[in-house]
């Protein structure tokens, strides 16, 4: 699989500086409308540090299907955040797909983030309360910003034979969009504000060292 292109060295910086699945909704995996761009702000939907993905929306599924979205591989329990501001549509279920979170962000736009945890620490065993799938006041009708943490990686449903991940889809009146663009562009924006952030942390406490 070929991850993202920039995240070996991106990452490289960042260490120094600290010294496959089908979706849920009924969408089709086939492009909404040709460069479609929401008109709204929209943040990376996990952990930029800690995460790899490529593009690999439409990808051949088992039983003839399609891949409906990117999967965003990282370590279980790694934290999922609001992909946009929006309200919270749903917070269920399913067999294939396990735990998931669908959000509407209005103009017809909506995200969905699949294969939520569902285990206790440190095992494998399908059983965690939700507590350890979604954040704290994330439930149905719950109005969240974007970047704002609303669950955790997991490998609910058919997932567990693929490894912890996200499985992100994009979709414009129902109907799925590739989303891999948007996330490789606010993937480099939050990658790039982390970094800063950790840099100035790393400044000001060289600074209170010496006082």
């Amino acid at each position: 699989m070929s991850f993202h292109r920039t995240s070996q060295r991106i990452l490289a910086v960042s260490a120094a500086a600290l010294v496959a699945v089908a979706g849920i909704l009924p969408v089709v995996p086939a492009q909404a409308a040709t460069g479609a761009r929401p008109p709204f702000k929209v943040s990376f939907p996990q952990e930029t540090q800690v995460t790899r993905f490529s593009n690999d929306w439409g990808s051949r599924r088992s039983g003839g299907r399609r891949h409906g979205g990117n999967d965003l591989m990282a370590p279980k329990m790694a934290q999922v955040y609001a992909f946009a501001d929006g309200v919270v549509e749903a917070v269920a279920t399913s067999q294939r797909g396990g735990r998931y979170i669908v959000i509407e962000h209005g103009d017809g736009w909506s995200s969905t983030y699949i294969h939520l945890n569902n285990d206790n620490p440190g095992t494998d065993d399908g059983d965690a309360p939700w507590s350890l799938t979604v954040a704290p006041t994330i439930e149905e009708g719950a109005v969240v910003k974007a970047g704002q943490l609303i669950g955790w990686v997991g490998d609910s449903g058919n997932a567990e034979w693929t490894g912890s991940h996200t499985h992100f889809e994009l979709a414009i009146d129902g109907r799925g969009i590739n989303p891999h663009s948007l996330l490789e562009e606010a993937w480099e924006r939050d990658q790039d504000r982390y970094i800063r952030q950790v840099l100035l942390a790393l400044h000001d406490e060289k600074l209170m060292s010496t006082v």
